[in-house]
C-alpha cells in the first residue's frame, strides 16, 4: 500500500484540483488514533484524560499546517475547537463536528474480537478497532482532507470551525454543549452544520437496488420516564386480592404500554424520504410508495413489521427498568418501572408524559401511581431544509465521489452533537460518508469495529470536496 492515488473531481461551479492521498501515511495516522483508549464518563470528566492528550499531540503531530493556520481552543479540559479564519470576515462560517470519545468493550468480550479492539489494526484491507467507525475515522477524515486542502494553497473564504468533542457517548455536556454556548456568546451565526449520522446503506430499504447515502435532516428527542405504583406492603403469606399488589398493578400498566405505542404516521421527514427514494425503486414498492394515497394501510402494515421502519414512523416506546422487591416473603410496597422514548419531530416530551398519565389513569387510581419524567431529557430536533444551498452543497459532494447512490433526507434515530447548535444555525446535517449493511450496523458499538481501506480514502475525499465547496461564497 505505498502507493499514493490520485483523484479528480468535477463539480458543477468548478473544478477540484486532483489531491495525491499518501495511503500508508494516512491509514498509520488512523491506526495511531485508534491505539488511545478515549473511553469517556459522564460521572468522572479525568477519565483517560491522557489517552485523549495523546491524541492531541497526534493531531499537532500529523497535521501541521492546519495547527499552523488554525487557532486551537480546549473546552472543558478534553474537547477541542479550531477555528480557520476565512478571507471573507463577513460571511458566515460552516461547522464541521467529530468526537474523540469512545464507548467501552463490553466486559467479556475482548477475546471475540478478530484483532484486540485497540490495536488500530490494519489487516484484510480494513481498519480495525473501537473507534474506527465511530467516530475517528470521520474526525481523521476531516483533518486529512482539510491538511491536504490548505498544504495545496487552498484559501478558505468563509471560517470553518472543527469542534471534536470528548463526550460525545456520554451527551456531550462538557463538550459540544460549551462550545455551542461559547460560539454563541460570540454572537456567531453558522451557515451550517455537518455531524456524524445516517449513512450509505445497502440492502436496507426494500425494493431499493442502488445504494441509499441518507442525509440526517432532524433527528429524534430523548425521554426517559419513571412509572411508580403503589400498594399496602406486607407478608407474603397472606397476598391480597389478584391484582393488588404493587408488582401486579405495574405488571398491568407494563402490559398496557407495551400493547399502545405511540402512534405511526408517514409524515414529515419519513414522507419526504419515501418522495424521494419511491421513484428510485423496482416493482410493488415503487408502485405502492408512489401511490400512497390509495395504498397508505397496505404499506404501514408493512413497515409496522419491522423494528427499523417503526423507529422512522413512530415515537418508539421501549421498556427497559424494572424493580420491585428485595424479600422472596416480603410484598414491596412499591414497584417502579423505566420507560425510554425517543421522539418523533413534532412530538413533545410533555405531550408523551400528559399521555402518559392519562393512560395509567384509566387502570389505577391516582393515588395508586407516580409519573416523573427523569432529567437530562431532549427534545426532537428541528426539521433542516433539503431544498437549501447547503444540502446541496453536500448532496452534491456525495454524488461527485459515491455516483452509485441515490441520496435522500433521512431521520436520525440516535443523538448527535450537532443538536447542541441548534440556536446558531438553520441547517443542520446529520451524515458520515461510510458503506455500511445490516452485517456491518451489528459492529456499531459492538464486536469487531472497522472500516475498510477504500471506504476511509472516500471519506478523505469527500470531506476535502465538501470543505472546499461549503467554504467558498455561493
Amino acid at each position: 500500500m505505498n502507493t499514493a492515488r490520485q483523484v479528480s473531481k468535477q463539480t458543477k461551479a468548478q473544478a477540484v484540483a486532483p489531491i495525491s492521498i499518501d495511503e500508508n501515511g494516512v491509514l498509520n495516522n488512523l491506526s495511531q488514533s485508534i491505539q488511545f483508549a478515549t473511553v469517556s464518563s459522564a460521572e468522572d470528566a479525568n477519565l483517560n484524560a491522557e489517552e485523549f492528550r495523546r491524541l492531541h499531540q497526534l493531531f499537532r503531530r500529523a497535521f501541521p499546517n492546519v495547527y499552523q493556520r488554525a487557532h486551537e481552543e480546549i473546552i472543558g479540559n478534553l474537547s477541542i475547537l479550531l477555528t480557520i479564519p476565512g478571507t471573507q470576515a463577513d460571511a458566515q462560517p460552516i461547522l464541521l463536528l467529530a468526537h474523540q470519545d469512545v464507548v467501552p468493550i463490553a466486559p467479556g468480550t475482548e477475546a471475540a474480537w478478530t484483532y484486540p479492539p485497540f490495536s488500530g489494526a490494519i489487516k484484510d484491507q480494513f481498519v480495525w478497532g473501537r473507534g474506527a467507525w465511530d467516530n475517528k475515522s470521520n474526525l481523521m477524515a476531516q483533518l486529512e482532507a482539510l491538511e491536504l486542502l490548505l498544504k495545496s494553497g487552498f484559501q478558505n473564504q468563509r471560517t470553518i470551525y472543527l469542534a471534536f468533542g470528548a463526550d460525545e457517548e456520554v451527551q456531550g455536556l462538557r463538550g459540544a454543549a460549551q462550545i455551542a454556548s461559547m460560539l454563541k456568546q460570540r454572537q456567531i451565526r453558522l451557515h451550517s452544520v455537518l455531524d456524524e449520522g445516517l449513512l450509505i446503506t445497502h440492502g436496507m430499504l426494500p425494493g431499493l437496488d442502488a445504494p441509499a447515502a441518507l442525509i440526517g435532516v432532524a433527528e429524534k428527542g430523548y425521554l426517559s420516564v419513571e412509572i411508580t405504583v403503589k400498594a399496602v406492603p406486607g407478608h407474603s403469606s397472606m397476598p391480597p386480592n389478584p391484582g393488588q399488589s404493587a408488582i401486579a398493578k405495574l405488571g398491568k400498566v407494563i402490559s398496557y404500554i407495551d400493547q399502545h405505542p405511540r402512534p405511526l404516521q408517514i409524515a414529515g421527514v419519513a414522507r419526504e424520504l419515501f418522495n424521494t427514494v419511491g421513484p428510485e425503486m423496482q416493482g410493488l414498492n415503487k408502485y405502492a410508495l408512489t401511490n400512497l394515497w390509495l395504498l397508505r394501510p397496505v404499506v404501514e402494515a408493512q413497515l409496522r413489521s419491522s423494528d427499523a421502519s417503526r423507529a422512522l414512523l413512530q415515537s418508539t416506546t421501549a421498556l427497559t427498568i424494572v424493580q420491585a422487591g428485595n424479600k422472596e416473603n416480603v410484598l414491596p410496597g412499591q414497584a417502579q418501572a423505566i420507560v425510554n422514548y425517543r421522539l418523533l419531530p413534532g412530538d413533545s416530551s410533555s405531550a408523551v408524559v400528559a399521555d402518559l398519565k392519562t393512560a395509567i389513569g384509566t387502570l389505577l387510581s391516582e393515588a395508586e401511581f407516580s409519573v416523573r419524567a427523569l432529567p437530562n431529557a431532549v427534545e426532537a430536533s428541528r426539521i433542516s431544509s433539503h431544498r437549501s444551498l447547503p444540502y446541496q452543497i453536500l448532496q452534491q459532494s456525495i454524488k461527485d465521489i459515491f455516483p452509485e447512490v441515490v441520496t435522500a433526507p433521512g431521520l436520525m434515530l440516535g443523538a448527535t452533537d450537532s443538536i447542541k447548535f441548534e440556536e446558531l444555525s438553520d441547517h443542520i446535517y446529520k451524515f458520515s460518508p461510510v458503506h455500511a449493511n445490516d452485517r456491518d450496523l451489528q459492529r456499531f458499538h459492538g464486536t469487531d469495529e472497522r472500516v475498510s481501506v477504500s471506504n476511509y480514502l472516500d471519506m478523505i475525499r469527500f470531506y476535502y470536496l465538501y470543505l472546499s465547496r461549503a467554504s467558498r461564497l455561493e
